[in-house]
């Protein structure tokens, strides 16, 4: 298949090299002379989607305006690769792309760039492909056969409200908290006991801020809510330090939450239309 990857970053670039080594033909493009040479790139974006079927967008949300000025009148099908799928779906809809997937892998270092990329990132981890409305199912199907065959990922069906208030709880909402987190402990005699669970618990926070800033905020909508939840958590557990019981009582819905993720999947049969799909999807199921 002939495909454009337009951004060259830890994903955008993973893709690249991930769709190169499952034998596609791909074609790419980075604003970064640099990167450009480091992949090989197009020196375009219109260079790098001449004749492809299939394009991907790996750039940041606010960066798709100028990127979707250069690709006027491209026939093929386009997806992304963006953590927040309602505001990109309007985006697109609005530039008059009529032929779109969003979707969202579910995978990633706290390192960027180009250099960081890893043809094996996707492998065994779950890719979000949107089908809302007016998605044409066949169009979903194409982008995930290419996930899961071509990437090795779990592809996971969701709509983009569902996607994104989601991705408040589990991605956004853990990016804002691993910061918080990292800049009260700023004290060097505090950073000297610093061990297992600073580690764990702030590994998101050496996320390029920049990028972080974009995700949560393009996403501040489903945020807010997860955020207002999770003070209200806090509060909670605050009132009952010093009460063992209610403290224990406390910290067993995230043990019992924890404890059973990642969990084991059943194969079974299910209906392959837009229903049958989302219904997988909203079951925590990912669909071969």
């Amino acid at each position: 298949m002939r495909i454009a990857v337009l951004g060259l970053g830890l994903i955008g670039g993973s893709l690249f090299r991930a769709l190169r080594a499952a034998g596609h033909e791909v074609t790419g493009y980075d604003t970064d002379p640099r990167v450009r040479a480091l992949a090989g790139a197009a020196g375009s974006a219109a260079a790098a989607i001449d004749g492809t079927e299939l394009t991907f967008l790996c750039v940041p949300l606010p960066a798709v305006p100028a990127l979707l000025a250069e690709l006027g009148g491209y026939p093929g099908l386009l997806s992304d690769v963006t953590s927040v799928k309602g505001p990109m779906a309007k985006l697109l809809a609005e530039a008059g792309f009529a032929r779109f997937v969003g979707g969202h892998p579910m995978a990633g270092k706290e390192l960027s760039g180009f250099e960081a990329s890893d043809p094996g990132l996707f492998r065994g981890q779950p890719w979000v492909l949107c089908l809302d409305e007016e998605t044409s199912v066949d169009d979903w199907w194409l982008l995930a056969r290419l996930a899961g065959e071509s990437l090795g990922a779990r592809v996971i069906p969701s709509t983009s409200h569902e996607h994104d208030a989601a991705v408040a709880r589990i991605s956004h909402v853990p990016h804002l908290v691993a910061s918080a987190l990292a800049a009260g402990a700023s004290d060097p005699g505090v950073l000297a006991l610093a061990a297992g669970s600073f580690r764990d618990g702030t590994r998101v926070a050496a996320t390029s801020p920049a990028l972080v800033a974009a995700m949560c905020g393009g996403n501040a909508e489903a945020v807010r809510p997860a955020l207002d939840e999770l003070i209200g958590a806090l509060l909670a557990v605050r009132d009952v330090l010093d009460d063992p019981a209610g403290l224990r009582a406390w910290l067993s819905a995230g043990n019992g939450v924890r404890e059973k993720w990642p969990w084991a999947e059943t194969a079974r049969e299910i209906p392959a239309d837009r229903a049958g799909l989302l219904a997988a999807g909203r079951r925590g199921e990912s669909v071969t």
